[in-house]
C-alpha cells in the first residue's frame, strides 16, 4: 500500500508537510535503527533502569551504554535522574513505548509471515 495523504488522518497529513517535524521524526527513527539503542528502549518499556542494569541486559560495556544513552537523551527519547551515585533512566513518554511495541509487533509478523 502506498503511503500518501489519503491514507493519513488530517493532522498527520499536515504534520508530514512540516519540514521541522519530518526532520525530528527522522532523527527519532535514526535513533531506533541501532540494535543496542533499541534494546535499551525495550528494556525501559518495563520500567526505570540504572546504567549497570542496562549494561547487563544489553551485554555491552558501560562506555557503550553511556554513549547510546547520551544519543537517546539528545533525541528526547529517554530522561535521566540521579539517585545517589546511580543514574536512573526512563522512557520520555508513552509514545516511545508505542514505537517500540509497534516495531516489535511488525517484525514478529514479518518473521512469522502473519501479516500477509
Amino acid at each position: 500500500m502506498a503511503c500518501d495523504a489519503a491514507h493519513l488522518d488530517e493532522k498527520t497529513a499536515r504534520l508530514a508537510l512540516d519540514e521541522d517535524v519530518v526532520y525530528g521524526a527522522t532523527q527519532i527513527f535514526d535513533a531506533l535503527s541501532d540494535y543496542t539503542r533499541f534494546r535499551i528502549l525495550a528494556a525501559l518499556c518495563a520500567g526505570e533502569r540504572s546504567v549497570s542494569e542496562l549494561q547487563e541486559i544489553c551485554q555491552v560495556s558501560q562506555s557503550a551504554i553511556s554513549h547510546q544513552l547520551r544519543m537517546l537523551r539528545d533525541r528526547g527519547l529517554v530522561f535521566a535522574r540521579r539517585e545517589g551515585q546511580r543514574v536512573i533512566y526512563r522512557l520520555a513518554d508513552e509514545h516511545v513505548a508505542q514505537l517500540i511495541g509497534v516495531g516489535l509487533s511488525h517484525a514478529a509478523e514479518l518473521t512469522t509471515g502473519e501479516g500477509e
